[in-house]
């Protein structure tokens, strides 16, 4: 009996093992029977040789057999410029791929483009996945723009043209340390004619001179940015658009990953930085955006030529500051200083500065914020001699404002000048916030300090999230700017005349769209 019950059981499991080898029997073939997530995938566009973000394509079996696809493959090839992954498995050819009844199957999708030298600079290159083959065979497009660029790198192979650059020295005292290059003669002229990529920190050299072009793109890989030594300079000559959406006259520092979800994230890259003995900078018509540190200025308080000028510029969504600077002389006008991390605007270790129509909004809302839109301090050394004298920090027909109850913050030391003037400016301030000992700080009633304040009211921007600090018609400081004040800039930062009832900030109030 005992021997009967074991040939049972073995002739039962040759029988199960038999068919569970057998899974080509399961199948049935597609037939064309697939469908979807997407009948055209758009791979957003991308720089040549810059690989692009993943996507994805969902392949859904809608019927109620377990099906096998003979094959995925791509148009093109082995030399497409798409690469697959089927199910965690890479390449750009695949066999017998099976997917049960009412599953489905993910598909990921990426590419890296070569644009010929030789050819135009831009190339919408396409292809499709193949499912099955013909009379059966469905397909699903692929198209990507993809951007011709001039890359530039440390390109010594040996690295002897590589510095490691001390940028600033942090809150506890470590120096924050970069790696650069320095550009060559027949680099210091950003056209506009193909974007520039920039990996590392490119350094204008001592006694040169970088100029920018009106219309010209730059973009920085992460950790990369751009130094303008002791010596040097950068001129940036942008200009007025004349379309809103191509901005063909503007300047614009960003990263260098094109897709539209990169499009508002901070800190993909480091900073645009002006060290200290650099002079006569010129900036015009610029947009810096998504960087650590947009822009920061060092200047020497004993140096009497301007650090910068800066005008009809914007810098905002960068994750520590949008302008940081420190012991240097700076005019500024119709400057917007948007959302930030951190302060908007950080003014360090004294020096001169005028601000005219210049909105400081910090919007930030992608984490929790402490300091105040506008900060204005003297910083000490750890010398008890050390000290830096603000020799004037005028802010006039300007918006100081943001999502913290306190956005205009003071800090003098004891020993140092600290002279600050605001005129006809929009200042959103809560007395709560102020320590006892510091509210003659911001005695508003002080016309040697503070002349023509509004403190109340709504500025009714237009998107503030998004960093379009533009007004509308229904502003509480309409009209409320200076008139002799808006005579040395009558037009607003896109051109709007300003004359004869000037608005507060860098724009002029307009029509919603």
């Amino acid at each position: 009996m005992r021997t009967r019950i074991l040939i049972v059981f073995a002739i039962l499991f040759s029988i199960l093992w038999s068919t569970s080898c057998r899974k080509d029997f399961e199948y049935a073939p597609s037939e064309g029977h697939l469908s979807f997530s997407k009948d055209t995938v758009y791979l957003d566009t991308v720089f040549s040789q810059i690989g692009s973000s993943t996507y994805t394509l969902k392949v859904y079996n809608d019927t109620k057999d377990d099906i096998i696809i003979p094959t995925i493959t791509l148009k093109n090839g082995s030399e497409s410029f798409y690469r697959l992954n089927v199910d965690g498995v890479a390449g750009k050819e695949f066999y017998n791929t099976p997917i049960y009844a009412l599953d489905s199957l993910f598909i990921l999708i990426e590419t890296t483009i070569d644009i010929t030298e030789g050819s135009s600079n831009e190339l919408l290159y396409t292809d499709a996945i193949q499912f099955d083959s013909e009379p059966y065979q469905q397909t699903v497009e692929l198209v990507t723009l993809a951007k011709d660029a001039i890359f530039m790198y440390a390109k010594d192979d040996k690295g002897s043209n590589k510095e490691n650059v001390v940028l600033y020295t942090d809150e506890l005292g470590n120096p924050i340390e970069v790696s650069g290059f320095k550009l060559q003669d027949d680099e210091l002229n950003f056209k506009n004619d193909k974007a520039y990529v920039i990996y590392g920190y490119a350094m204008v050299p001592q006694d040169k001179q970088l100029v920018i072009d009106p219309g010209a793109r730059v973009h920085f890989h992460k950790d990369s940015g751009l130094i303008v030594n002791d010596g040097a300079s950068l001129i940036i000559n942008g200009e007025l658009s004349n379309d809103e959406e191509r901005l063909e006259g503007q300047v614009i520092f960003e990263g260098d990953r094109l897709e539209p979800e990169f499009a508002e994230i901070p800190g993909q890259w480091g900073a645009i930085w002006i060290k200290a003995g650099s002079t006569n900078n010129f900036i015009s018509h610029v947009t810096i955006k998504n960087a650590l540190i947009g822009l920061s200025v060092e200047g020497v308080i004993s140096e009497p030529e301007s650090t910068l000028t800066i005008e009809n510029s914007q810098i905002y969504n960068n994750s520590r500051y949008n302008f940081w600077t420190k012991g240097s002389r700076i005019e500024a006008s119709n400057l917007v200083l948007g959302g930030a991390g951190s302060s908007s605007l950080l003014i360090e270790n004294g020096g001169e500065y005028t601000f005219v129509h210049t909105t400081v909004a910090n919007y930030w809302n992608k984490g929790f914020r402490l300091n105040s839109a506008l900060e204005i301090k003297n910083s000490t050394s750890n010398s008890e001699e050390g000290g830096f004298d603000l020799i004037k920090a005028d802010f006039k027909n300007c918006i100081i404002d943001g999502t913290n109850q306190k956005e205009l913050s003071l800090k003098p030391n004891s020993r140092n000048t600290f002279n600050y003037y605001f005129q006809n400016c929009f200042i959103k301030f809560s007395a709560d916030q102020v320590s006892a000992d510091s509210k003659y700080l911001y005695d508003f009633t002080n016309e040697d300090l503070f002349s023509e304040i509004l403190l109340d009211g709504e500025v009714d921007y237009f998107l503030p999230s998004k960093n379009d600090f533009r007004i509308g018609l229904e502003s509480n400081v309409i009209g409320k700017g200076n008139t002799n004040t808006a005579n040395s800039t009558p037009l607003d930062i896109i051109g709007i005349r300003r004359l004869p009832a000037p608005d507060l900030g860098a724009f002029q109030a307009q029509e919603r769209e």
